[in-house]
């Protein structure tokens, strides 16, 4: 089965240590960071349409679907391309099926390793100051770039970027994993605070189907 990867080292150690200057230059804009924990947390529902390029293991693969996010921890990652892939957090279960499967894999929602976890940030109260380490901001167009680690994820992911806009609200995002590979989705149609009725974040297994309980492959 193939899964989305989602795409989030700064040598900046250095830098602190022996050019005070230029780290005061590089210190993460703190008021970016709480102006996107501010757009988050006070975001109930999310409805976005996602194009995602992963690059790696021999891959270069592009697919295209509508995201939907509903606060606290659902989460549906529709596919339209390739049609009838589905990724569902349903709260207690995170759900993986492509038609064609000869099963459906399910993994207890607590733990979860796959590359969409950085999204899950969005699901609770977001603090990114506390959530990512090695931050650093910069300003990208008329948008903002920040980068940094996700806590706990070290040893699989290499470097996240959000590229957010002047609001806060995340437009693309890249995870670069430790073994090279490359996942970044770019959201568009992006609609906030919309009804989402609860059965957008039900799965059901189709008839016949074997449900694996199983961590996400890797």
């Amino acid at each position: 089965m193939n899964n989305p990867r989602i795409s989030l080292v700064l040598p900046l150690l250095f830098t602190l240590h022996c050019a005070p200057n230029l780290a005061a230059q590089a210190a993460p804009d703190h008021a970016l960071l709480r102006r996107v924990d501010g757009h988050y947390n006070h975001l109930r529902t999310l409805r976005a349409r996602y194009t995602e390029h992963y690059t790696g293991m021999g891959l270069d693969r592009t697919e295209s679907g509508t995201l939907t996010l509903k606060k606290p921890g659902l989460m549906r990652w529709s596919y339209d391309s390739p049609s009838g892939k589905l990724f569902v957090l349903d709260g207690k279960y995170a759900w993986f099926y492509t038609p064609g499967d000869a099963q459906v894999s399910r993994a207890p929602a607590k733990q979860l390793d796959d590359l969409r976890s950085p999204l899950r940030l969005l699901l609770g109260h977001t603090q990114l100051g506390k959530e990512l380490e090695q931050i650093a901001t910069e300003p990208d167009g008329a948008n903002f770039r920040i980068t940094g680690v996700p806590k706990g994820m070290a040893q699989r992911v290499h470097l996240l970027t959000l590229v957010v806009d002047a609001s806060g609200a995340i437009e693309r995002m890249k995870l670069e994993e430790t073994d090279g590979a490359t996942t970044e989705f770019t959201f568009t149609g992006i609609e906030e605070e919309i009804a989402l009725p609860p059965s957008e974040f039900i799965f059901t297994p189709p008839p016949g189907i074997p449900i694996v309980e199983a961590q996400p492959p890797i």
